[in-house]
């Protein structure tokens, strides 16, 4: 178990459509974190772009043996890191905004894109994911994920488990035009959660618009805590043992209000 774990948003400008370009991206980043970094997180589609023509995410997609996973695989394993960000994904003829989080145990989660941004025809290109985001277990801590536009979904990522997760990732594709809400609701997951959130977003421009990167590590109570260390990461430091002794102190999930859903 790890009190502190030490997180790092990493802001690929991503190349429209091209996968090996963004590959090398990622791994020239992932090459200069320090070594002691637990938690590596690439943006949303970091291989491809936020790609939404059905024709073309189809034929980007892969199966969770394709090159993509299977590359990350080793890499979480040569850099002791675990990896998160999320891809293309085919899985029984369909195909999903999938994220990930692969650790260098081997071990595997997964979550398919619940919210799918429908003003860019995301619906159109891809499955909507059918499962609740999962709350796994990584060097003692709870941590649960979901991707760029399920951020705005406050009931969908309200922490009202027996179990809450400690630390929220999301990874997205999120552009300038709309970057105060990404930062105030980043925030405000943090705050109504009692939780740590970690939000990486891409740099560089696409069809969509421009791209500034504005990741985000924030704190339970809603402060911001990265620190940058240059165009491409952020990262920030975490206590497990202070969200316990906040948790404790103001036991707001105490009163969470306790629902399910009908997916």
């Amino acid at each position: 178990m790890n009190d502190i774990l030490k997180t790092a948003a990493i802001q690929l400008d991503i190349s429209w459509a091209s996968k090996e370009e963004n590959m090398r991206k990622a791994l020239d980043a992932l090459s200069s974190l320090p070594a002691d970094i637990d938690i590596a997180v690439l943006p949303e589609m970091f291989t491809t772009g936020f790609i939404c023509v059905p024709d073309d995410a189809r034929m980007l997609a892969e199966p969770m043996n394709g090159t993509t996973l299977n590359t990350l695989r080793q890499w979480s394993r040569k850099f002791d890191k675990a990896l998160c960000g999320s891809f293309i994904a085919l899985e029984n003829d369909r195909v999903y905004n999938r994220a990930f989080f692969i650790e260098p145990s081997g071990n595997e989660h997964y979550y398919d894109k619940h919210h799918l941004f429908s003003i860019s025809g995301e619906d159109d290109a891809y499955s909507t994911g059918t499962e609740m985001m999962p709350i796994f277990k990584f060097k003692g801590w709870n941590i649960s994920m979901a991707v760029c536009f399920d951020l705005r979904f406050p009931a969908w990522l309200r922490n009202n488990n027996a179990t809450p997760y400690d630390l929220l990732i999301i990874m997205s594709n999120w552009p300038d035009s709309r970057v105060y809400a990404w930062k105030h609701l980043l925030i405000a997951r943090a705050i109504e959660n009692q939780a740590y959130v970690l939000g990486c977003n891409r740099s560089g421009t696409d069809n969509y618009g421009v791209y500034s990167g504005a990741s985000m590590i924030i704190d339970p109570k809603g402060r911001p805590i990265q620190q940058v260390l240059d165009d491409t990461v952020c990262t920030g430091e975490l206590s497990l043992t202070e969200l316990e002794i906040f948790r404790k102190k103001f036991p707001v999930l105490n009163e969470t209000d306790r629902f399910s859903f009908t997916i």
